[in-house]
């Protein structure tokens, strides 16, 4: 009875268990880096609560004289953790829609400029009106005082928000009931 050996037995020889540690550190060292970020990520408060947006106080002046160009204005609110952005405002056949905000020169003259979004931050808000940011647009041809229109505000993170404004009087900036 004969014995066979394998000529080249496996051992752990120094250059193979430091090849092998090496080959294993570098997936623990992603690990390590990716968990350092995440702890870092959440200790700052960036982990919280996304954006909450929640739209009030929706009016829309009737236009006078001889232009149908008005303006709407909103009260947005953001309970959220995270900071949000106003990028666009739709309403059903209301045609071209812009942000828009209303700037004066040295002189007193008042201009508008316009606006491709708003922020909204996290744990707080953004009142529209007159004298600051607004919805330019054209009026429907049979508005009424009272009357509800429909909007849709798109936010970056929140997604589209849904609301009515109402139809009130040239210059009166209180806010709909």
């Amino acid at each position: 009875m004969t014995r066979t050996t394998d000529p080249h037995p496996w051992r752990p020889t120094r250059r193979r268990l430091t090849d092998t540690l090496l080959t294993a550190l570098a997936p623990v060292a992603a690990c390590s880096v990716a968990l350092g970020a995440l702890t870092t990520w959440v200790a700052a408060g960036r982990a919280g609560d996304p954006a909450r947006i929640e739209v009030t106080a929706g009016r829309v002046f009737l236009p006078y004289g001889d232009t149908r160009d008005t303006a709407a204005f909103f009260r947005i609110t953001n309970s959220g953790d995270a900071d949000d952005r106003l990028v666009r405002v739709s309403s059903p056949g209301g045609g071209e829609i812009t942000l828009g905000r209303h700037r004066t020169t040295g002189g007193g003259a008042a201009y508008r400029d316009p606006v491709d979004s708003a922020a909204v931050p996290a744990h707080g808000g953004l009142t529209m009106s007159p004298h600051g940011l607004d919805v330019i647009l054209r009026a429907g041809p049979r508005w009424e005082l009272g009357d509800p229109v429909p909007f849709t505000l798109h936010f970056l993170r929140s997604g589209p928000v849904t609301v009515e404004a109402v139809v009130v009087g040239p210059g009166d900036v209180r806010a709909s009931p």
